[in-house]
């Protein structure tokens, strides 16, 4: 592709980031290719067809280590996510007066399809579906206690959750992060999981991971599912936003000849 691009007559510079860089406590690594065509050139040229580990050069940082491998470093990306912002901060439900009964809420009785983790399609579909009732996401036991091992789960306090994909909230293997809104004594799968009142993130919440505006809203019609493959399917505004700034940031470059 990118030998396409520069045959072209364009100078292309790429990145592979996630919002985590950007102080989002979230985990989306993309790649990006930015594009210009000649004479156009990007603020930093020395990063011309280079593949960018760090968002430095979007803010002003030309040096050439931004793209070293130490970007990469395990201690690097420790020191990102401490920097984050705490997940409670995206939150549409956060007090305790919102947790559910989850032997007895709706999806206690929920079943699971013979041959994956896919929650009922009860509860997923249908005109009369409240999206703003919170025992709507409750994760349903019999799916805590086929897949608990392998769910992700997160706290209010943690600075990072896994990305969310499109069939989030249809499988709880490997599609997104649960939430644990009963926080135990000690963190993780050691402590029992039932006891952690697990839940889904609500579509409100990933888009607010996603960095989307507050005024953001779905057609009412969109249904839930709908909703979280949309969103699964999109982009981190908050990694999009800097890329393009960053990519018309020379614009006043050109001569009043070039502009016309």
């Amino acid at each position: 592709m990118v030998e396409v691009l520069v045959n072209s007559g364009l100078v292309t510079q790429e990145f592979i980031l996630s919002p985590l860089q950007f102080g989002v406590p979230y985990s989306r690594p993309r790649y990006f290719c930015l594009a210009k065509r000649k004479p156009l050139s990007f603020q930093y040229q020395l990063f011309n067809n280079q593949l960018l580990l760090s968002p430095s050069p979007l803010f002003g940082n030309n040096e050439k280590t931004v793209i070293g491998e130490n970007s990469q470093s395990q201690e690097n990306w420790d020191n990102l996510i401490d920097s984050c912002q705490p997940i409670e901060n995206f939150l549409e439900f956060t007090s305790s007066s919102d947790q559910v009964d989850t032997e007895t809420g709706p999806f206690a009785n929920a079943e699971v399809s013979g041959n994956d983790q896919e929650t009922s399609e009860t509860f997923v579909e249908g005109d009369e579906f409240d999206f703003g009732a919170i025992d709507q996401f409750v994760v349903p036991l019999s799916l805590i206690e086929r897949w608990g091992s392998a769910m992700d789960i997160v706290y209010p306090d943690s600075k990072r959750c896994c990305c969310f994909t499109k069939s989030y909230y249809r499988y709880v293997k490997g599609t997104g992060s649960l939430l644990a809104t009963i926080q135990p004594k000690n963190k993780g799968k050691t402590s029992s999981l039932k006891e952690q009142c697990l839940r889904y993130f609500t579509p409100r919440e990933v888009a607010n991971l996603h960095s989307f505006p507050k005024d953001f809203q779905f057609p009412k019609h969109i249904s839930l599912r709908q909703r979280y493959a949309m969103l699964g399917n999109s982009l981190s505004v908050a990694v999009v936003a800097p890329l393009l700034q960053y990519m018309f940031a020379n614009r006043h470059d050109f001569s009043a000849q070039e502009l016309h």
